[in-house]
Formats: C-alpha cells, structure tokens, sequence
C-alpha cells in the first residue's frame, strides 16, 4: 500500500511507513538542509544519531527524517530549497 505525502510542495507515493528520508529522495532532492557555511547537508547515519536530516514535518521542526515515518497527507519541508 502506498501513501502520497508532498516534499517541499512536490507530490510523491512512497510505501506506506516508508520514512521521509525515502519521500525526500522519491522527490528528487539529496538534501534536507543548508550547514552555517552554507553546505548541502543530508542524513548520513539513518539512526539519528548525526542529526542531519532534521526537517520539518507537518508544521513541526527539527524532525529527525530517518526516524520518522511518512503517513498519507504529511506535508514535509526541507531546508534545502530546490
């Protein structure tokens, strides 16, 4: 079964309890958001640990992308643009 969540307002179907880190890349997009320096950034260890692939989800911050599974509807936003 497959939901249909919207990366940085780009609709896309993952699997259902896919994690958000797997809609950002089913979007086209390799970066969850921008380091002090300005660098691309994306998640690295797929446990959390690295906090890396912090987004917003629903409205709320800092959401841990590989932690967090997608549900039909979720509204996810990067901070890496497009």
């Amino acid at each position: 079964m497959t939901c249909e969540v919207t990366v940085d307002g780009v609709a896309v179907g993952v699997p259902m309890g896919a994690s958000v880190v797997a809609a950002i890349v089913a979007a086209g997009s390799l970066c969850t958001r921008h380091s002090v320096t300005g660098r691309r950034r994306f998640a690295f260890c797929g446990i959390g640990q690295c906090q890396e692939c912090r987004v917003t989800v629903d409205g709320h911050a800092d959401r841990l992308a590989c932690r967090t599974a997608c549900r039909p509807g979720m509204a996810i936003v990067t901070g890496g643009g497009r």
